[in-house]
């Protein structure tokens, strides 16, 4: 039957990483998920995140840099608020 293989070994929470893959996820992020989950408790892997400052609090210059890093076209004519808006579309 498709889909009854279990993940493999590296992947410690095998429901969670299922029920990620069906809501379509990909394998990467399903296992890293999973595994966090299994490393914690469930409820903090939520709570990690959160730590940078948001771009709004960013320098133009680290926004251009941001955006050059992840590719984003036509960035050098972009305004602050432009590349904000982009980087958070991306």
């Amino acid at each position: 039957m498709p889909g009854s293989r279990k993940p493999g070994p590296s992947v410690k929470d095998d429901e969670t990483y299922e029920a990620l893959r069906r809501e379509g996820e990909s394998k990467e992020k399903a296992a890293r998920i999973a595994n966090a989950g299994a490393n914690s408790s469930r409820s903090s892997v939520g709570r990690k995140g959160g730590k940078a400052p948001s771009y709004d609090e960013w320098t133009k210059h680290d926004l251009m840099e941001r955006a050059r890093d992840i590719g984003i076209d036509g960035r050098s004519s972009m305004s602050k608020g432009e590349l904000i808006k982009a980087l958070r579309d991306h």
